[in-house]
């Protein structure tokens, strides 16, 4: 004899509404067999529904035993009771279910879809099935280019996807019109002959009548199973399904496809996935912006440090910078820097004595700065000379009154034909002759000026009338150690002088005194950008959680065909990390097109890009999807497919 298909002892379902429980269906027993065409019938809220949703594995019996093939269903996990779905049962719904971004041959391809067959022959079975129905004209068309009835073929399509060995048909004449539910009934006779077992739910007696069986329930019970036709089908033929054996790659195939749908509805709901990826952007772009600006502006003040010379100290007088004595101290002499100048470890010493003066050049007149200094000060500065030479020691001992100017300062006086070497500036009232150009190196710390170099001596005879110098400048040797020089230049001066009535700074203190501030202050910032990186990111993920709800149904749909719960958490999953990695993407261009523009706009801004920030703010992005997708994805995941499929 014939083993039932399907069997069920004693199956009730019972609702919790509020305090109140509400049991929809009573210790139901029935068996279904192989081949056989079923119809369940029962007035609005009988509980005929709830029962094909039990037997279809849609919904949970609350007591009782279901049986499918011999096999307890109430002790299978979601994805075993996925299983079942994917490779046993074929749903055609009353409403037809279609997934609204997907074209007909992508509807009926979503079962085989869970079950990892790869595309080519999963293509090709979906266009016959279509084709068999009289569809092959429907291929590309979406469900709302299509007819009820073009529709409701399109799910049977569907159903038979992955074989259909068992067609759970809720209300399938519901929605159509009298042709188009004539053409579905013999459609169903087709298939059953063919082998499929039909079980299907209707309040239309005329549908009923097609039937081997038809079970009336009210109240919840089973109250009549009459026998339309008196013999149970014996030999049912052998269906036409696809080979179930394990495919190599299917779970690949599976995140591949998983990632091919998030894509399509991504690109179905562009404003939505934009302003999602909004957050993102701003977040992103922010941080590579101001981890550049910083970065650039580290770089150009050590740039300018590095200018001012490299193995540099510098001895002024007083006690340090900004100190109220400073100006009253006059102990630093020509004489300091001679001796200075005559230690190993000194490569080169210059002292200098700055005054700012007018400037005048024929009818041209501007402010400069006026610095007297050494020959050797040109070389401790590394300044190159682009035309004629600098001054040297007979310079000095002469009071020569020579002058070295920089690019800017020549650019200012002199127009492209005039060769300013050989020509005479005022400074004040104390004429001197050009001899030299040197490079502008834009070593300044305020606002740019204007510089021409004359001897000290010069400086201190003709123009300030003092004795003192305002500081002394040494480069120490490449190969000496800069702690034991300034050491060496300390002591050296406090034997000179008696009492500590100087100071020393020297270019490696500067510098990693302006790294470490320029550093802190791009932690700061980065920081406060990473903030909105953050709430871009609870913004991608209430936008997901949203989206959980607005497609619940569409939910609903795949996991009622057989999608696992990994299925579900992967393709939310991706749609939230391809939502950042393009926000990430789109936020990094925003910055370099940021940059660029902030570059044309203005000389005095740099932004230095880094690679590793950049990466570093991809991978964040990649980061944030996975962490506050996470939730959403979980959350479509756990939904209870009939409850899904209910939601309007």
């Amino acid at each position: 004899m014939v083993e039932p298909l399907i069997s069920a002892r004693g199956l009730s379902r019972s609702f919790q509404a509020g305090d109140e429980t509400i049991t929809v269906l009573r210790d139901v027993d029935i068996d279904i067999y192989p081949g056989e065409m079923v119809a369940i019938v029962g007035a609005s809220g009988s509980g005929k529904s709830t029962l094909m949703n039990i037997l279809g594995c849609l919904d949970r019996a609350s007591a009782g035993v279901y049986k499918f093939a011999g096999e307890d269903v109430s002790t299978l996990d979601p994805d075993a009771l996925a299983r079942l779905r994917r490779e046993h049962f074929g749903f055609i719904f009353q409403r037809y279910q279609l997934l609204p971004d997907l074209d007909a041959v992508g509807n009926v391809e979503v079962p085989a879809i869970y079950t990892g067959e790869a595309r080519a022959p999963r293509r090709e079975r979906a266009e016959k099935l279509l084709g068999q129905l009289g569809l092959e004209s429907r291929l590309d068309h979406r469900p709302s280019e299509l007819s009820g009835g073009q529709q409701q073929r399109v799910s049977v399509a569907r159903a038979l996807m992955n074989g259909g060995e068992v067609i759970l048909a809720d209300e399938p004449t519901g929605a159509l019109d009298t042709k188009s539910s004539a053409e579905l009934i013999d459609l169903l006779l087709d298939l059953n002959a063919r082998g499929h077992t039909i079980v299907m739910v209707t309040h239309d007696p005329n549908v009923a009548a097609h039937a081997h069986r038809v079970i009336e329930v009210s109240d919840g019970r089973v109250i009549a199973d009459n026998r339309q036709i008196e013999t149970q089908p014996e030999e049912v033929p052998q269906l036409d399904r696809p080979d179930r054996s394990i495919r190599a790659g299917a779970m690949l195939r599976r995140l591949r496809e998983a990632f091919s749908m998030a894509m399509t509805a991504m690109l179905a709901h562009r404003v939505r996935s934009f302003l999602t990826m909004l957050g993102i952007i701003i977040g992103i772009a922010s941080v590579v912006l101001v981890v550049a600006l910083g970065s650039g502006t580290q770089q150009k003040v050590l740039e300018n440090i590095s200018s001012l010379g490299t193995n540099t100290i510098t001895v002024r007088a007083g006690s340090g910078f900004g100190a109220r004595d400073a100006a009253r101290i006059e102990t630093l002499m020509p004489a300091d820097a001679n001796a200075l100048a005559l230690q190993d470890y000194a490569l080169s010493v210059s002292p200098a004595v700055s005054n700012a003066a007018s400037v005048i050049y024929r009818n041209v007149e501007a402010n400069a700065t006026i610095q007297g200094v050494s020959g050797d000060y040109f070389q401790v500065h590394n300044y190159v000379t682009v035309a004629g030479d600098v001054f040297d020691a007979r310079d000095v001992t002469d009071l020569s009154q020579a002058a070295v100017i920089d690019e800017d300062t020549r650019d200012t006086f002199f127009d492209a034909w005039t060769d300013p070497i050989g020509q005479v500036l005022l400074l004040g009232r104390v004429p001197v002759r050009v001899i030299g150009v040197v490079r502008s190196t834009g070593a300044t710390f305020g606002p740019s000026s204007l510089n021409v170099w004359i001897p000290y001596t010069t400086a201190m005879a003709r123009v300030s009338g003092q004795d003192n110098v305002n500081s002394i400048e040494v480069r120490v040797a490449d190969d000496y150690d800069m702690t034991q020089a300034q050491g060496k230049i300390t002591k050296l001066m406090m034997e000179r002088h008696g009492t500590k009535d100087f100071f020393l700074t020297n270019s490696d203190t500067i510098r990693e005194t302006i790294t470490s501030t320029t550093q802190t202050l791009t932690l700061l910032v980065a920081m406060i950008a990473l903030i909105s990186l953050i709430v871009g990111g609870i913004g991608v993920m209430n936008i997901m959680l949203v989206s959980v709800t607005e497609r619940t149904k569409e939910i609903g749909v795949r996991i009622a065909i057989g999608a696992r719960r990994s299925d579900i958490i992967s393709q939310f999953l991706i749609e939230a990390v391809l939502v950042c990695l393009v926000g990430g993407i789109l936020g990094i261009l925003t910055a370099l097109l940021g940059g660029a523009l902030v570059g044309s706009l203005s000389e005095d801004v740099r932004l230095s890009f880094s690679g590793s920030a950049i990466a570093v703010a991809f991978l964040s992005s990649t980061m944030i999807g996975v962490t506050f997708g996470f939730l959403p994805a979980r959350s479509a995941a756990q939904l209870d497919p009939v409850v899904a499929l209910s939601r309007e």
